[in-house]
């Protein structure tokens, strides 16, 4: 079976128009600073802007010649990018990332990275939790150990870290 038999969740034109659309933002965001800070030839050489804003009018210009390509390439709408299969595969550790890294600031590293691991391994491992716990605290024992004693590299720390006089 095909990705385009399993149901198409985007269209290879598609993902080239929106990416070309994000990058032309970033260059037109690159221009726009770049005025900003003084884009133009001083009395002493180049201004801070001057230089990155040739580099955001060479993204812009880029962008939007890809845009231009996907948009007249037909043969491209026909084209799956990704199943929905695919794509759900993908969110499944996309989505679960984006937690953790958001609970950095909140729980800090050590709880968060403990939640994120115990999470794969139940989710998408299946484990028992008799399994689960000893991985998931051990490693996050062992990245204490690595990182706040060994190498002396204080990573983000939570209330739990905190309560047990950690800090």
């Amino acid at each position: 079976m095909e990705k385009g038999e399993q149901g198409s969740a985007a269209s290879v034109k598609a993902v080239e128009i929106g990416v070309a659309v994000v990058i032309f933002l970033f260059g037109a965001l690159v221009v726009f600073d770049s005025y900003r800070v003084g884009a133009k030839w001083g009395d002493d050489g180049p201004q801070a802007g001057y230089f990155p804003l040739y580099v955001g009018l060479l993204i812009c210009f880029a962008s939007a010649t890809i845009f231009v390509r996907a948009f007249r390439n037909s043969a491209l709408a026909a084209e799956s990018f990704v199943s929905r299969d695919e794509l759900k595969k993908i969110l499944t550790v996309l989505v679960p990332t984006v937690v953790y890294v958001s609970l950095i600031a909140y729980l800090g590293f050590y709880v968060a990275s403990t939640l994120y691991i115990a999470y794969f391994m139940w989710h998408l491992g299946k484990y028992a939790w008799i399994k689960i716990a000893p991985v998931s605290i051990g490693v996050s024992v062992a990245f204490f150990l690595i990182f706040e004693i060994w190498f002396s590299v204080p990573l983000p720390k939570g209330p739990l870290e905190a309560a047990l006089g950690l800090n």
